[in-house]
């Protein structure tokens, strides 16, 4: 079968090229690739190459297909796989395998394996693992964002408490506790305020920080705090570069309490500094934003750490279970994972994107694999609907949705592409 990817050579190396995909093999699945979210672990790959610990040596021969936030459809079945699973399936996976020690990853790792792609080839281990599951959602969208929503919900999952009693470890964030996430206009970011508002740890309050007005701005008209009242959380944007003293501003507003649960999502020591000083007792710090730079640190304060029994912690990714938590908040329309998305473009688009992602303002890059298209802003669809018709009908539509993307600007965008989805 002919495959059309984008492929990983070696450091800062990609190309979309044209190639065979070998016939399956009695335990792996052949699927038709439809979404990928680019994801900045995907531009940390590129900037390192080889040197990057989930990327083969001899990628410069055998490239790798990168990509790693995908869903589509099952088009073929090896004969071990064909009683639990069906071509025309929707499919969500867990790029996370971890299988028998190994740090192989798709979008990583594979030659043949990954999401970049208009067709993949799933390897055993990733049925063997369980990785593969169906998705029962409206969208291929809402399926590659599960990925990233599963490590926001991983990341409330592995946050704990203590107690003097018998020192056993509460799991998760503190119920009706504070919530700080610092630096949270982000995808990342804002995903983890959405999940916070329907979690079964249901919190009091949560306060997000950032310095930037604008994404501020966004922020509370995606995730708005009257829609958090609703859940019965007080949400709270704040910008700290405003505050005279940016500690006690945060301070202030846990009328002096602090912060049960801290997560941390940018890597700037500042910010981390900032996050430990305003924990509360028993508080728990979640560095969750993965740095370049291998020698990064901050400082924290140690004396909290042994008189006030804070926790400093650290997560990256999520589990299976996390996973089909993601998914199913998505089908069901609690959790809408659309908050993460600012821009939408086609398979040409996602070399130059992936490259050069960190200066490209915004949140999540959703790419769509079957066809051609510039990643395009969403909130430039008005500008482009001036001189096309289609655009101001994509508009719209996105406007009918908070001007967020949506299940029916997914279709719009298929059936003016003439992309026929696999059944």
């Amino acid at each position: 079968m002919r495959a059309k990817a984008v492929r990983m050579y070696g450091t800062r190396d990609l190309r979309l090229e044209e190639f065979e995909l070998p016939e399956i093999r009695d335990d792996e699945i052949l699927a038709k690739i439809y979404s990928d979210s680019i994801c900045m672990s995907t531009y940390k790959l590129v900037e390192q190459g080889k040197k990057h610990k989930r990327a083969p040596q001899n990628m410069d021969t055998h490239p790798v297909i990168v990509g790693h936030e995908f869903a589509g459809v099952i088009v073929k079945v090896g004969k071990k796989w064909q009683d639990q699973f069906q071509p025309g399936m929707r499919f969500a996976q867990q790029p996370a395998l971890n299988y028998k020690g190994s740090l192989a990853s798709p979008g990583y790792s594979y030659e043949w394996y990954g999401g970049d792609t208009t067709y993949c080839i799933f390897p055993h281990e990733t049925m063997e693992l369980g990785a593969l599951m169906p998705f029962d959602g409206d969208s291929f969208y809402k399926a590659s964002l599960g990925e990233p929503m599963s490590c926001c919900i991983g990341g409330y999952h592995a946050m704990y408490h203590t107690n003097k009693q018998n020192y056993d470890h509460e799991m998760g964030t503190k119920r009706g506790g504070n919530i700080l996430i610092a630096g949270g206009c982000g995808p990342m970011g804002l995903g983890s305020v959405s999940y916070g508002l329907v979690c079964d740890y249901h919190p009091r309050r949560i306060v997000v920080t950032d310095v930037d007005d604008a994404k501020i701005e966004r922020a509370k008209e995606v995730v708005s705090p009257e829609y958090a009242a609703e859940h019965g959380v007080e949400l709270i944007y704040a910008n700290t570069a405003k505050m005279d003293d940016p500690r006690q501003g945060l301070m202030d507003l846990t009328q002096g309490h602090g912060y049960d649960d801290v997560f941390v999502m940018v890597p700037i020591p500042s910010v981390c500094q900032l996050a430990g000083s305003v924990l509360a007792f028993d508080g728990c710090l979640n560095f969750f934003s993965g740095p370049t730079d291998k020698n990064f640190s901050a400082n924290m304060n140690m004396y909290d750490l042994h008189y006030t029994s804070t926790h400093l912690m650290g997560t990256t990714g999520g589990n299976n279970d996390d996973l089909i938590e993601a998914n199913q908040l998505a089908a069901s329309g609690r959790l809408d994972p659309s908050v993460m998305i600012t821009h939408v473009g086609g398979i040409d688009s996602i070399a130059e994107t992936t490259l050069n992602l960190p200066k490209i303002k915004g949140g999540k890059k959703l790419a769509y694999t079957q066809f051609d298209m510039p990643m395009t802003a969403i909130e430039d669809f008005a500008k482009l609907g001036k001189s096309d018709p289609f655009f101001a009908k994509l508009d719209q539509c996105c406007r009918d949705h908070k001007g967020l993307w949506n299940p029916e600007a997914e279709k719009m965008l298929f059936e003016h592409k003439g992309v026929k989805v696999e059944v």
